[in-house]
Parts: C-alpha cells; structure tokens; sequence
C-alpha cells in the first residue's frame, strides 16, 4: 500500500518499519524486563529465606547467651559458696593453731610445774629424813588418817615455851 501512496508512502512504510523496530525492541525489552522480574522476585526470596534463617539463628545465639549466663551465674554462686567454706576452714586452722599453741603453753607450764614439785618433793624428802625414827615404818594397807596417827604419836617431842623455832 506503501507503494500506491507514493512517496507519502515511503514516508509511512518508514514510520512503520520503525515502529515495528520499536515494538520489536520494547517486546525484547519487555521481556528482557519480566526475565529480570522473575530473577528479582527468586533473588528477594532467597533474601527472605536468609533472612529468616539469618533471625532464626540470632534467636538460637540468644538462647545460648542466655544459658552461658545462667552458667556464669551458677558459676558465681558456687565460688561464692566455695569462698565462703575456704574462709570458714581457714578459721578453723586458725582457731586450731592457737589451740595448739595454748595446748603447747599449757604442756609447758605443766612441765614446768612437775619438774618444780618434782623439787619440792625431793626437797621434802630431805626435810623428812631430818625426823629419823629409829624402827622402819612401812606402808600399811590403812587409811592414811590411821598411819597419820601412828607416827605422829611414836614421835612426840615436848616444847617448852620458851624454845625458839628453828629453819631448817
């Protein structure tokens, strides 16, 4: 028809050939742009996929920090406890030591105290033997009241008033 027309035709047959051009290219474009879609919309789901899995797994760390705190604080609470039982048992030694110490004083006074009655008894003993009696005096199987008695009626000593004491 282009031809018929003339060069008004060639004009139009132009202006058709570059609108089928155009819609040729708009239909590539057209299509070029759905592909494009299509790889949006896969891209944005596999982004949503991510990004759940990216909040489910914030959800587990969450979880797992909220167990290794509850571990950290029955942590703290054992050594806690376990302070507090290492300062009652060093209380305790330290209670022992010095019961220990008040035990070695107390065996050393004890000490002390025996080696000087021990003395005392020795010197007694010299003291004693100054009061000689003639015939051997032998432990009795009485009470001592009774042996009391005895010597001390074998031996009477008269004093006059007058008679100074003696140290001996």
């Amino acid at each position: 028809e282009a031809a018929r027309a003339g060069d008004q035709g060639r004009g139009f047959a132009v202006v058709a050939s570059e609108v089928r051009n155009l819609a040729q290219r708009s239909a590539a474009a057209a299509k070029e742009i759905k592909g494009l879609i299509q790889d949006s919309v896969t891209k944005v789901e596999e982004g949503t996929k991510l990004a759940n899995q990216s909040g489910q797994t914030l959800e587990e760390i969450v979880l797992s920090v909220k167990k290794v705190t509850d571990i950290i604080t029955e942590i703290a609470a054992a050594s806690q406890e376990q302070s507090s039982g290492i300062h009652q048992v060093n209380k305790a030694i330290v209670q022992m030591d010095e019961m220990t110490q008040q035990n070695a004083a107390l065996v050393e006074e004890a000490a002390t105290a025996s080696g000087a009655m021990k003395e005392q008894a020795q010197s007694l003993k010299e003291q004693v033997a100054f009061f000689f009696v003639g015939e051997q005096v032998r432990p009795q199987n009485t009470k001592s009241k009774i042996t009391t008695e005895k010597i001390a009626t074998s031996h009477k000593i008269h004093y006059d008033e007058n008679d100074e004491w003696q140290d001996f």
